[in-house]
């Protein structure tokens, strides 16, 4: 079993590990269990009764959070001509083809997320393994190839964040930071939770939502009812 520091310990006695809570409820012992000295980020990890081997049952997708993560992140666009434009205008934080492909085979990262155009693909592919090693390949599914560049961008800057289905059956994911007002978070949660429910596959059978647990970064988490969202 893994060793945990006293300020753990502590925080682990406000939470009862067996007991399950109503969302509003979990989310405030999360936040009184976030003791680190830093801004801890609150994460969600949802298990979900579909079996991750099969293909049809890949559950993944995006959704934009109301109140964003808390985290403001560095956004890459692969585009040329008026395009380029498109995405500065729009805030992205990079925007080239060849260059920036060429800045990323020497080892350059300073990037959270990739935005792609159609037409830029061919040359992105050359990424494949070094952008795709690191969960960063731009993808239609995630909205993330698109012409469409200065929304992507827009909603990736506004809180969109992209959720996939794990070896474990679990989703894991961030819902804001410990600074964030509850109810703020609870939004957050159940932006995600509803998105989820959208995405059940067709072959899914069973309970769908099985288990929900709510985490700061540093502290214990806390089990949510997952009744109330099925």
């Amino acid at each position: 079993m893994a060793k945990h520091g006293k300020k753990y310990l502590e925080a682990a006695k406000l939470i009862d590990s067996e007991a399950t809570y109503e969302a509003a409820e979990a989310i405030e012992l999360v936040k009184k269990a976030a003791t680190a000295k830093f801004d801890e980020s609150i994460e969600v990890a949802v298990r979900l009764g579909v079996d991750p081997r099969k293909q049809d049952q890949a559950v993944r997708g995006v959704v934009v959070l109301p109140h964003g993560t808390g985290k403001t992140k560095r956004v890459l666009v692969f585009a040329k001509g008026e395009k380029v434009k498109e995405a500065e205008a729009a805030g992205a934080d990079f925007v080239g083809d060849a260059d920036m492909i060429n800045k990323i085979q020497q080892g350059w990262f300073e990037f959270d997320v990739c935005v792609a155009t159609p037409d830029m693909m061919a040359e992105v592919g050359k990424l494949g393994r070094i952008l795709g090693g690191k969960g960063l390949m731009p993808n239609p599914k995630a909205g993330t190839v698109t012409f469409d560049v200065a929304k992507a961008v827009q909603e990736i800057k506004a809180g969109k964040i992209e959720y996939r289905l794990d070896k474990a059956g679990q989703i894991h994911a961030p819902i804001g930071k410990a600074s964030f007002d509850a109810e703020k978070l609870n939004e957050n949660l159940k932006a995600l939770l509803d998105a989820l429910v959208r995405a059940k596959p067709s072959t899914a059978k069973g309970i769908y939502l099985r288990n929900i647990a709510v985490s700061s970064t540093m502290g214990p988490g806390a089990r949510v009812n997952a009744a109330n969202y099925r």
